[in-house]
């Protein structure tokens, strides 16, 4: 089996643009892979139409080699661009060897060990302001069965935060934890916002409430910043989900920075680098848990790893997305009463695209800028279809 081509799908999904890559074989199996990468999109085309001349010809099947050589041979290494190129057609290559097998992806990595996942919702609060609204929300989102709540309490706030604004976020993480009580999970996002005193201040504040972890409390580029946090923090710690590679990770697990490990399938190195990183982490008895607000392709590699990794802790995944997210593949999810995910059991990651519905929602821009206009999507809820999930048992 050779490669002949590689080519890229863009669809808009609102707050960003979905970017499927699709390896075609000589022996017409198409393995599919994502390179979703937020406001950065044309530049990760790019970056896949270089890829696409340098595995052109090569037998698919030789992933680990094919990935080896592509990292080994590029002047420039690493950063989020590279690496997604790198990551998408890693896991389009999965896709293809267990599609030539006939076994879902999961079997390749060694077979399952869990049938389903523990899942916390992302995008769950549209439309609200107040804490009241998030509280609303909140109430809306566990009855559709999730049992895990994610979201950034924190504005455009930029490395410090007053007491009246800190007051403003713990009324709003009260308000939210009282509309769900205590069995319902909570996780808190930083989107790396704060200097070290700020954001161990914030962790104090905020145990109060239980939550599972304080999420990127500080910048990704400083691992000194981090552990000084983490020493300090009552709450659990999480990050990675802009570090690439196990180079980003090692340094982190060894100075003892995080509690959960947040490696990104689509930015991280692909689904054999996941792996790495989730053994890695298992050495320090630190949960995995992968960043994954993202499409489908995304949602059904990350599961295919679910499945495998025995420190898999939380699966993140939209609650709210837009309306065409389940047209533009045939991805189904099955959410049970206790808020866990189903992994699917189809063959290779289990998804395929629809060509017409894609063409319907073409590239739109969507600039992220966390600091100098940060973007929430106040939309009432009932103007925003929710993630196609299904009751489940």
């Amino acid at each position: 089996m050779k490669i002949v081509s590689v080519d890229t799908l863009v669809v808009d999904f609102y707050r960003t643009n979905l970017v499927i890559v699709r390896v075609h074989t000589d022996e017409g199996i198409v393995g599919l892979g994502e390179a979703t990468l937020e406001g950065k999109e044309r530049a990760v085309q790019g970056a896949v139409a270089e890829v696409a001349e340098a595995v052109v010809g090569l037998d698919p099947t030789r992933i680990s080699q094919i990935v080896y050589e592509l990292a080994r041979d590029w002047y420039w290494r690493g950063g989020p661009v590279i690496m997604t190129a790198l990551s998408s057609l890693e896991m389009a290559l999965w896709d293809i060897s267990a599609r030539d097998l006939g076994v879902p992806v999961s079997r390749l990595l060694g077979g399952t060990i869990r049938d389903r996942v523990r899942a916390y919702a992302n995008g769950w609060f549209s439309g609200a302001v107040t804490p009241e609204d998030y509280a609303a929300a909140a109430r809306r989102t566990v009855q559709t069965g999730f049992r895990g709540l994610k979201w950034d309490p924190f504005e455009n706030y930029d490395m410090t935060i007053t007491t009246g604004q800190l007051d403003r976020v713990l009324a709003q993480i009260d308000a939210v934890r009282g509309a769900v009580g205590r069995d319902v999970e909570l996780f808190i996002e930083g989107h790396g916002r704060f200097d070290v005193r700020h954001a161990i201040k914030i962790a104090k504040e905020i145990a109060q409430f239980d939550p599972v972890w304080f999420e990127e409390p500080c910048p990704p580029d400083n691992l000194d910043a981090l552990t000084d946090i983490r020493r300090a923090s009552p709450v659990p710690i999480a990050a990675g989900e802009r570090w690439f590679g196990r180079q980003g990770f090692a340094p982190a697990l060894a100075r003892q920075a995080v509690d959960f490990v947040q490696p990104d399938v689509t930015h991280a190195g692909g689904i054999a680098e996941l792996a790495f990183i989730s053994t890695l982490a298992a050495t320090s008895y630190v949960g995995f848990a992968p960043h994954n607000p993202s499409g489908p392709l995304s949602t059904a590699a990350t599961l295919q790893l679910g499945a495998t990794l025995p420190n898999f802790r939380y699966l993140e995944i939209m609650a709210t997305d837009v309306p065409w997210r389940p047209e533009i593949t045939n991805e189904r999810l099955v959410l049970t009463e206790d808020g866990d995910v189903l992994i699917p059991s189809g063959v290779g990651l289990g998804i395929e695209v629809d060509l017409a519905a894609i063409e319907r929602h073409p590239f739109t821009p969507h600039p992220v800028r966390m600091f100098r206009d940060a973007v929430y999507d106040i939309r009432p809820p009932d103007e925003r279809s929710y993630f196609n999930l299904e009751s489940g048992s």
